[in-house]
């Protein structure tokens, strides 16, 4: 399975990643990204991940606002 996390603080990225690790053998965490824009420019030139976890509150906006600036096609955990 192949994660993709966006979440802007450090702590609760990393704590996040080892939570999935633990939880589901195998899993590849594709990216940790902490901004709305980042996170668009991805999704852009990236095939769809598996899955997304979400934070709402990202570094630079609120992550709803990457629905608005492109096409997500994998199903996402907030």
């Amino acid at each position: 399975m192949n994660v993709l996390l966006i979440e802007d603080e450090p702590q609760a990225a990393q704590r996040l990643e080892k939570l999935v690790k633990a939880i589901v053998p195998g899993v590849v965490i594709l990216a940790k990204i902490d901004t709305v824009k980042n996170s668009v420019e991805w999704l852009t030139s990236n095939p769809p991940p598996d899955l997304i976890l979400m934070d709402i509150q990202l570094a630079d906006g609120i992550s709803f606002s990457i629905f608005d600036q492109c096409e997500v096609k994998s199903p996402v955990i907030f």
